[in-house]
């Protein structure tokens, strides 16, 4: 069994950000500002909607309500992270 699956990366973040919604950002640029507002990056509450969207589309499962609200990169992936690996 591996973990790769419930482990979301800065660079998996950056191209759920370009495909859901359309935001185009440099994945070591979104690690190195990692506690930035998603604002920064060019990413409104609609398009982190998205994002959580594809996510619970690619793992098969609700992700907790507050993943729609994270202001930051870091605890986007914080959140997130910790969901998928709880229902592992």
């Amino acid at each position: 069994m591996t973990t790769e699956a419930t482990q979301l990366t800065f660079e998996e973040l950056a191209a759920l950000m370009k495909k859901a919604a359309g935001v185009t950002v440099d994945p070591h640029e979104l690690e190195r500002r990692a506690d930035a507002p998603f604002a920064d990056f060019g990413l409104d509450s609609l398009g982190l909607l998205g994002v959580v969207g594809e996510l619970e589309n690619r793992h098969g499962r609700a992700l907790p309500t507050d993943a729609e609200r994270c202001k930051s990169p870091r605890a986007f992936l914080a959140l997130v992270d910790g969901a998928l690996t709880r229902g592992a």
